[in-house]
C-alpha cells in the first residue's frame, strides 16, 4: 500500500514546505500499536530535537522511489521506548496507512531543536566549520564526527582532498573552544600527528 499525499488525511492540500533550516534526524520503522501511531529510529542518542517540535516533515525513503508520503506530521505525543522513539500523530488512526510511512525520512526545524548546554554543541553546527591550531594554520574542513562511546571524534579533511583525514578527539584536552560565529573550532593538534 503507497500514501498518497492528495489522498492522505494527513496532510493538507495547503501543508506547509520543508523549512530551508530542516535536519534529518530519523526515519519511521514503521506501525507502532493498533491505533496508527509509528515507530521511529531517532539519528540521536539523546533524540530531543524530535521532542522539541509538534511538526514532523517527511521524505520518501531512497529505497523506495515513487513512494508517495505526507510532506507534513503534526505530532500529538512522543516519547522514548527503549532505542527508538513511539508517536501519535493527529489525523493518523490507521495502522496500514502508519505502516506504509515504514522507511520515510523525518526533519525537524534546526530552529526548533533545544537549545545546548554551555559547551555543548549539536554535530550539524560542527560540520562545515574550519579546524584550526594553536598557530591558527587551518588543518581542513570539519566534515563528520564519529561517536566512539566514550567521546566523539572530529573528522578533518584537508584541503587537498588527496590527503588522509585527520581524526581529532573532541574533548577539552585538544578542543580549545568552538566559534560559531567565526566558523572554526580552535584545537592543540599539528597536521602531521
Amino acid at each position: 500500500m503507497t500514501v498518497s499525499t492528495s489522498t492522505s488525511p494527513l496532510t493538507a492540500p495547503d501543508a506547509p514546505t520543508r523549512p530551508a533550516d530542516a535536519i534529518e534526524v530519523g526515519r519511521v520503522l514503521g506501525a507502532w500499536g493498533v491505533k496508527g501511531g509509528i515507530k521511529v529510529k531517532p539519528f540521536s542518542s539523546d533524540p530531543q530535537a524530535l521532542f522539541s517540535s509538534k511538526r514532523w516533515f517527511l521524505e520518501p525513503s531512497e529505497a523506495k522511489p515513487g513512494h508517495q508520503v505526507p510532506t507534513l506530521l503534526r505530532v500529538a505525543s512522543a516519547r522514548e521506548q527503549g532505542d527508538a522513539v513511539v508517536a501519535t500523530i493527529h489525523d493518523l488512526t490507521d495502522r496500514d496507512i502508519a505502516q506504509a510511512l515504514a522507511g520515510a525520512r523525518i526533519f525537524v526545524a534546526r530552529s526548533s531543536f533545544p537549545t545546548p548546554d554551555e559547551d555543548e554543541f549539536y554535530w550539524v553546527d560542527l560540520i562545515g566549520l574550519d579546524a584550526r591550531n594553536r598557530a591558527d594554520v587551518v588543518l581542513g574542513r570539519i566534515v563528520g564526527l564519529v561517536e566512539t562511546g566514550p567521546h566523539c571524534v572530529l573528522r578533518v579533511q584537508p584541503a587537498d582532498e588527496q590527503a588522509d583525514e585527520i581524526l581529532i578527539p573532541f574533548v577539552a584536552a585538544y578542543v580549545d573552544r568552538v566559534d560559531l560565529a567565526g566558523r572554526s573550532v580552535h584545537v592543540d593538534w599539528e597536521a602531521d600527528y
